[in-house]
């Protein structure tokens, strides 16, 4: 670069501290096998970003490197040789998660699980359990006055129906009163149309606990020994 711009190379050596001879040796020394494949990864690098539009950034790149063209390269070197050549992509950006911003229901409870008479306050929620055939996901409706899970259901799938069919299952087996609470999280499956008008059309008062709240039902159900029965 220095002699590329009509400077004096002894000059420019002798304020660098190193020899004229050294330079020259280096010029006209091959490039290292190093700098020849950063030299190719950049291309390719260049290659992808464009083909982008410009949007990938450097954890992309790597993944259309490595997954899409089975080339070996580490995380670190694809983000340093785009720093180096001035490639930068859009930054991603993670999709906020839906919640609700209001009560489906309100608090009947407020973490008070404690009844002195059945069928007063039951309580539901869905757990996953791993199986040689795959997951399968069971819903349970438990009456905390016995803490015995007096409805359930099974299936491979967290879907609506799974919750509502545990909850005909207790409502079958314990016909409840007018005005026993059923108690839930917010889980899309709780708050469905189909679980919702179950739960009105037998009387039942539904209740949810406070958004995000990992101490509410799953305390309540999660690591039980739970006897199914009236």
């Amino acid at each position: 670069m220095i002699a590329s711009e009509g400077r004096s190379v002894q000059l420019a050596c002798r304020v660098l501290g190193v020899s004229a001879s050294g330079y020259y040796g280096w010029r006209g020394r091959a490039p290292s096998v190093r700098s020849v494949r950063q030299a190719w990864l950049t291309d390719l690098i260049r290659e992808i970003h464009v083909e982008s539009f410009e949007v990938y950034d450097a954890p992309r790149v790597h993944a259309e490197l490595t997954l899409g063209r089975g080339i070996v390269v580490g995380h670190n070197t694809v983000g340093l040789l785009m720093r180096r050549n001035g490639i930068k992509g859009l930054p991603h950006r993670r999709r906020p998660r839906p919640k609700h911003d209001t009560p489906t229901a309100v608090d009947l409870v407020d973490r008070d699980f404690t009844r002195t008479s059945p069928n007063r306050l039951w309580v539901t929620d869905i757990t996953e359990h791993p199986t040689r055939e795959g997951k399968v996901y069971c819903a349970v409706v438990l009456d905390v006055h016995s803490r015995r899970v007096v409805g359930w259901s099974i299936d491979s799938s967290q879907t609506a129906a799974l919750a509502t069919n545990a909850l005909g299952m207790a409502i079958s087996n314990r016909s409840p009163l007018s005005d026993t609470v059923i108690h839930s999280d917010h889980g899309v499956q709780f708050t469905s149309w189909t679980f919702t008008k179950r739960t009105k059309e037998s009387g039942l008062l539904p209740s949810m606990g406070s958004i995000g709240d990992c101490f509410d039902t799953q305390s309540r159900i999660v690591g039980e020994e739970h006897r199914p029965g009236a």
